[in-house]
């Protein structure tokens, strides 16, 4: 266990609470015997270049050879990014990394021919190939998808020089994840009586719901100020970021930024403006409930800090195991095969790095290849959101297990736009486990509380990242100057609507909010799903603890779908469809439910 005030160092955590890199390679030495093999065998898929036209027995052996790549690339980079990812301070686990994402790039460009010469081949041939090779009509779906974005596959020679710049353009978000996780540097919080307590990327958000009000206050200032004082740095790499996005959608022959990033995963762009419509139009909601927050505090003014202050003063300690044992009972609909696996891998096997260490990346997340365990990433915190966050990604965590115990290689990922269902599918459940088990007020506040903060961050936060994120591509392809000045501005007025009158406005501050989400802000157009994610998740957990027919049945077979069907088609199976606006509208149903259920409380005390 930790506390905000003492942070260890990464060699002072128990081994037993730390995830267990040996399942991947056995040691340093193993993996780089991996690494140096697998560097010597990339050129090996050069062999068929200019040869899958030969007939169905090429091209597979082509794609096998280049799936075999790719798992095998994968667990390479895992294995380093265990041991960065806990200490962003090590300089080997980073000369790992950087040897790793080096040989990706060149598999990248060596295995470019491929989609090129698909397309070459035809459509009608290879429906026919795979009608005479049942090994072949396995990559049904890929070669779907292939004709699919035909018109922005590039020759082989222009795919393997975007193969080669992979690498490069991983530097902008490297140098931003370097700057804010080894070397900002954060001045500590402070309590009313004078305490100090370490600020850092594990503990900031166990600091901003102190019930002190000078501890929130003190702790998202300092964490603002800290990358404020750096703002030029980040501008300069985010604006880095986006001409790189603007630069590989003309390359690719999309109109837009926004249109490559959602056609890759075929997501049509109105999808994501029904979005950010449906979320402005549901804004009075949030401002009923901040009205609501700050009238129990009792305060004249609420500030951003005072956004997760405790609303009851008893403060609820959830031990990790505690914690496990919720979200197992809570996950119980999903039935004993998925329950037992998870529970294996989050009490026995090691697949979670539990508590804050100085250097350990910020926040919390999922990681994993086929042919790993499907690792998570914590800073826990022994509190409800620390638990509410381990369930979120388990669900994550449970969603790849699923997906590479039951799809070959070649569907062995699944777009992100899915991604973000199974782990906020899992909140909803554990949340209603926990709702129907203990009546307490103050237990039903604190979880009301959590609910409304992670629907903060996903159903708010998010959704005016994705607005940001938009107009900085536009502003970006059209040539304008993207300056610390210009992102804190747009960011600023974007809150500003957001908040309405019932938050004071902090520009600075609020301004800062692009670069405290590093890892988000890069991942291109990425935020939004976080928000269609949780609208699916509820529509889908509302079916299966109602008990409709299939509900269950379906639900697991979208997770064990991977790739192997487009995004809004796996969902469907699952049971909705979102290219409609109305699993956003009923999610804000819900969000507009916990404030009626925690003004109900809040009334009765």
């Amino acid at each position: 266990m930790t506390t905000a005030a003492t942070v260890p160092s990464r060699q002072e955590v128990a081994l037993a609470d730390t995830w267990d890199a040996t399942k991947v390679f056995a040691s340093d030495a193993e993996w780089e015997q991996a690494l140096d093999a697998y560097a010597q065998s990339i050129a090996d898929i050069e062999q068929y270049q200019g040869r899958l036209a030969e007939g169905p027995a090429t091209l597979l052996a082509a794609l096998n050879y280049s799936d075999q790549l790719n798992e095998r690339v994968g667990k390479l980079y895992i294995y380093a990014s265990l041991f960065y990812s806990v200490d962003t301070t090590d300089q080997v686990a980073k000369a790992k990394m950087d040897r790793v994402l080096g040989v990706y790039s060149r598999t990248m460009a060596s295995s470019a021919f491929i989609e090129p010469e698909i397309i070459a081949i035809g459509f009608a041939t290879l429906k026919q190939w795979q009608a005479e090779n049942a090994d072949l009509a396995r990559y049904g779906q890929y070669f779907h998808d292939v004709e699919r974005r035909q018109a922005h596959v590039r020759s082989a020679e222009v795919e393997q020089v975007l193969g080669l710049v992979s690498d490069a353009f991983d530097s902008a978000s490297s140098t931003h994840r370097i700057l804010t996780d080894a070397d900002l540097a954060y001045p500590a919080a402070h309590s009313t009586n004078g305490l100090e307590l370490e600020l850092t990327q594990g503990t900031i958000g166990l600091l901003v719901t102190d019930p002190d009000r000078e501890v929130r206050r003190t702790a998202f200032e300092n964490y603002s100020d800290a990358h404020l004082a750096n703002k030029n740095t980040m501008a300069n790499c985010l604006a880095t970021c986006v001409k790189q996005h603007v630069f590989n959608a003309r390359v690719r022959n999309y109109s837009s930024a926004l249109a490559a990033a959602l056609g890759e995963n075929n997501i049509p762009t109105d999808v994501f403006h029904q979005l950010v419509a449906t979320v402005r139009k549901n804004y009075p909601t949030w401002h009923r409930y901040w009205r609501l927050r700050r009238q129990a505090l009792g305060y004249d003014q609420l500030h951003v800090y005072d956004i997760k202050a405790p609303l009851t003063t008893k403060k609820l300690e959830i031990p990790y195991t505690e914690a496990v044992d919720w979200i197992i009972t809570g996950m119980q609909p999903l039935g004993e095969g998925y329950t037992s696996v998870a529970k294996r891998g989050l009490l026995e096997d090691r697949w979670v790095d539990i508590y804050p260490n100085k250097g350990k990346s910020a926040g919390a997340f999922s990681s994993g290849w086929k042919g790993t365990p499907p690792y998570i990433l914590m800073n826990y915190n022994n509190d409800i959101f620390g638990m509410s966050t381990l369930a979120h990604e388990l669900g994550h965590s449970m969603h790849s297990y699923l997906t590479w115990q039951n799809q070959p290689t070649i569907y062995s990922n699944y777009g992100l736009f899915v991604a973000e269902v199974a782990s906020n599918f899992n909140q909803a459940l554990v949340r209603n486990h926990l709702f129907n088990t203990n009546q307490d007020p103050d237990f039903q506040i604190a979880l009301i509380e959590e609910a409304m903060s992670n629907f903060h961050r996903y159903f708010f936060i998010m959704p005016i990242l994705a607005q940001f994120e938009l107009e900085i591509h536009e502003r970006g392809q059209r040539g304008e100057p993207l300056t610390a000045a210009t992102l804190n501005g747009i960011m600023f007025d974007l809150f500003r609507e957001g908040y309405g009158e019932e938050v004071v406005p902090d520009a600075d501050r609020m301004g800062i909010t692009w670069a405290t989400f590093s890892g988000h802000m890069y991942a291109n157009f990425y935020v939004y799903q976080y928000a269609t994610g949780i609208a699916a998740a509820h529509a889908l957990a509302e079916g299966v603890l109602a008990g409709k027919p299939d509900a269950q049945a379906n639900y697991l077979a979208f997770l064990s779908a991977g790739s192997s069907l487009a995004p809004l088609d796996a969902l469907k199976l699952a049971g909705v469809d979102m290219t409609s606006a109305e699993p956003v509208e009923a999610a804000f149903r819900v969000l507009a439910s916990y404030v009626d259920r925690l003004e109900q409380l809040l009334g009765n005390q």
